[in-house]
């Protein structure tokens, strides 16, 4: 559970609000471009520090606290591989960032290999990889991890239509686990139609909700409405 208590982010002339407490399940970022939205998760996951508020998951208050040492998996847009390193040492960082071996390890990585389809490509580069197979990899690294909460901002958005509806799907069935949360940014309205359960609306200086995705669509405030076009 991700609670944003009375949360002030500023930056410069910019200053974004939340006060509001989102559950298990998956739930959509939305709002218009420049709102606010990966700003939001880079407070969440510690790389912007609150001007005023507090940022608690499952109770436990994360001031303070740096991006490694927060409950938190994230998954950026480029998928942050590394290209020199293997596709099984690239999910391992997940875990061992200094890459030691060990047994239970490396049956971990292979095990989140097989979840995500990439089962005996553990030794190649990620260069050798297709681009769907790549977005696999940087999943299966978030997957290791076994965070309470994981933040995505965008990482499909570079494949076509197809791959990216059937990667976003694979998330869904692969990270929302129960008990977990799944913040999920993107432009596309039909990506929270497809895969969401509830929309944060980031807008106006504002982040609202959890709101109900189909009733949000259904019947969007002016500021959605006008996003929407």
């Amino acid at each position: 559970m991700l609670t944003l208590e009375s949360l002030v982010l500023q930056q410069g002339a910019f200053r974004l609000e939340a006060d509001l407490t989102v559950g298990a399940g998956v739930t959509a970022v939305i709002g218009p471009s420049g709102g606010g939205k990966s700003t939001l998760l880079a407070a969440i996951g510690g790389f912007l520090d609150p001007a005023l508020g507090h940022i608690r998951i499952d109770g436990r208050d994360m001031a303070g606290l740096a991006p490694h040492a927060r409950p938190v998996a994230q998954l950026f847009q480029d998928g942050n591989l590394f290209p020199h390193l293997t596709v099984a040492q690239n999910v391992m960082l997940g875990i061992a960032p200094g890459l030691g071996r060990d047994p239970a390890r490396d049956a971990r990585v292979e095990e989140v290999l097989a979840r995500v389809g990439l089962s005996g490509l553990g030794a190649r580069k990620p260069g050798a990889l297709s681009g769907g197979q790549q977005s696999r990899a940087a999943l299966a690294r978030v997957l290791v991890q076994d965070a309470p909460l994981v933040l995505l901002d965008e990482p499909f958005a570079a494949l076509g239509p197809g791959l990216k509806a059937e990667m976003l799907i694979l998330a869904r069935d692969v990270l929302a686990a129960p008990g977990r949360t799944l913040l999920m940014v993107t432009h596309d309205p039909g990506d929270a139609e497809r895969v969401a359960d509830t929309v944060l609306l980031v807008a106006d200086g504002r982040v609202t909700g959890p709101h109900d995705r189909a009733a949000l669509f259904a019947d969007p405030p002016a500021a959605l409405r006008e996003y929407l076009g």
